[in-house]
């Protein structure tokens, strides 16, 4: 396939996908973990890197392959790398990149584990990191430095729902010849693609929305073809951290339902926010689709959806938000989001539970915060449910 020539629903269902000599009309699972030749002198050509061809699962498997080529056409990426999950996305895109005496620049409105690593793992290898308000340019422009590698965000920031300016942070970034980095996870392809707005690097967690269902945990860096087939694809299979066939192939066929899916969470998280405007028991309320959004415009100019995630702040701190949680009935108590399953979850103490309490304080993430991932269940059941836990 041209992928130039195909819509994006075309692309999701189609790209990436070559037929066996099975004829298979699904995309095959390739359950082995290496490859035969036809005799020694292909083996020796193919470990040279003088012939293409599949190796070994830890880093050449075509299944594999056929979700990183969707998921690239689906970016608008030159060439994509699938990991074992999002973390080791970012961790891989760190190893290519960084050397001892380099210097990060990140969001402070990221996940927490993003977080940790940044903070705690990195500078054992002499790699620092600058951490800024998401939304605040003149704190991005005052943080870069002469050995600035690259600029780390996500946009709907986790869990707060903040809006980053892309193509302005891209601009900057560029100015100062370094790259930017983008966490899609939240808006993925089908509501938000940051190439084209200037970013130069996509991660993902493929464990939530590509995949939809709950079922594999997976990653995935997209980007331009020398940085990410030789930089990123050499860490992976060096270090291995891959995704596996059964993964890959799991979270190809939710790449088929993808845009269905993500305007389905997004007209479902809106609704669900509306309610909870009115509710009088809610503090604050964190959710892009909303015209109170301080960045609802720029979200609307950048996102085709405001993606499936809402967020807020009750009356009573911490106990009155395990409360909530506790009091539900069919809502899902766990941290994972991006499934058909509605999830709800108390961030201070679970995705950012090991964040220091003062980055906690200056990133928002108060005692009283729930985070609700909305499914695709029936709403009206869902606001029932978080109707009774907020009642109670």
């Amino acid at each position: 396939m041209n992928n130039n020539d195909f819509g994006f629903d075309t692309l999701a269902i189609r790209s990436g996908h070559r037929r066996t000599s099975e004829l298979e009309h699904s995309e095959a699972i390739f359950a082995t973990s290496s490859f035969v030749f036809e005799n020694a002198a292909q083996a020796a050509a193919r470990f040279a890197g003088d012939e293409p061809g599949n190796i070994y699962s830890r880093f050449t498997n075509p299944t594999t392959r056929a979700f990183e080529e969707r998921l690239a056409a689906m970016e608008g990426g030159e060439a994509c790398v699938a990991t074992a999950s999002g973390m080791a996305a970012i961790t891989s895109l760190c190893l290519a990149m960084l050397k001892t005496g380099d210097h990060i620049v990140s969001s402070r409105s990221v996940f927490g584990t993003t977080t940790s690593l940044f903070e705690k793992y990195l500078p054992r290898f002499g790699i620092e990191t600058s951490f800024v308000g998401l939304t605040d340019l003149d704190e991005w422009k005052q943080a870069i430095q002469s050995n600035t590698r690259f600029m780390f965000l996500e946009t709907p920031s986790n869990p707060l729902c903040e809006i980053a300016d892309i193509s302005a942070l891209a601009d900057l970034a560029h100015e100062n010849n370094c790259l930017l980095v983008v966490d899609n996870c939240f808006c993925t392809p089908a509501l938000q693609r940051p190439l084209e707005l200037g970013a130069d690097v996509i991660v993902h967690s493929a464990t939530k929305y590509l995949d939809g269902q709950g079922r594999i945990v997976g990653g995935a860096v997209v980007g331009p073809r020398p940085l990410v087939d030789e930089e990123v694809f050499g860490v992976i299979r060096t270090t291995g951290p891959s995704m596996s066939p059964f993964n890959a192939w799991v979270a190809l066929k939710g790449l088929e339902t993808l845009n269905l899916r993500m305007n389905a969470h997004s007209q479902q998280a809106t609704e669900l926010a509306r309610f909870l405007q009115q509710h009088p028991r809610v503090e604050k309320l964190f959710h892009a689709g909303l015209e109170s959004h301080p960045q609802h415009e720029l979200a609307r100019s950048q996102q085709h959806g405001f993606g499936g995630v809402v967020s807020f702040v009750v009356k009573g701190g911490r106990e009155a938000a395990w409360k909530v949680i506790d009091s539900t009935r069919m809502l899902s108590i766990t941290a994972n989001l991006g499934d058909v399953k509605t999830t709800i979850t108390h961030p201070a103490t679970t995705t950012h539970g090991r964040v220091s309490d003062e980055l906690k304080r200056i990133s928002g993430i108060e005692d009283g915060l729930i985070r609700v991932a909305v499914g695709l269940e029936n709403i009206d059941d869902i606001i029932a449910d978080l109707s009774r836990g907020l009642d109670a």
